[in-house]
């Protein structure tokens, strides 16, 4: 949530405590062979940019959008251009991104780099998500569906179901 607290880890670790001692994975499955190979290729991608602007400023540009446009209450008309403003910041941060350092060395600009290009893909997905709940729900208000006295106004006919 906005203020930074978190329900999740609250409420699953009795249903994961079982699952600790689950055996080792075995790595040379068809489908981890690919998921490594993806993700050293996003790595070699993120070094070979060399562009002008740091990860922390489109870190702060994709929060500034979704704290803007996304946040507790939100609009059809911001959703839909924060999701035009995600597009394009995607599009700067893959050609315009500085990423200092090598692969082969405790890189924190690297890893950070790897989490900001997910959650650009993450806030596009939440704004989608959100563009399509077209009612006030939770903790999230949308203008458009508000009664005569500004109150949250819930569509659950429509929304009663579960989006993953």
């Amino acid at each position: 949530m906005a203020d930074g607290y978190f329900v999740i880890p609250y409420t699953i670790g009795s249903y994961l405590s079982n699952d600790i001692r689950t055996k080792a994975i075995p790595t040379d499955h068809e489908a981890f062979v690919q998921a490594e190979k993806n993700v050293q290729n996003q790595l070699d991608q993120l070094l070979s940019i060399k562009g002008n602007k740091t990860v922390d400023h489109f870190h702060r540009k994709l929060g500034k959008i979704m704290w803007d446009k996304c946040g507790m209450a939100r609009s059809e008309e911001g959703l839909k251009q924060a999701i035009a403003e995600i597009r394009q910041l995607k599009a700067e941060f893959w050609s315009d991104v500085k990423v200092p350092g090598g692969i082969h060395e405790m890189n924190q600009e690297l890893d950070k780099a790897g989490r900001v290009a997910d959650f650009i893909e993450l806030g596009e997905l939440m704004c989608q998500d959100a563009l399509d709940r077209n009612e006030s729900c939770g903790g999230h208000f949308r203008e458009e569906s508000q009664t005569e006295e500004g109150e949250a106004k819930r569509d659950d006919v429509n929304y009663a179901y579960v989006a993953a």
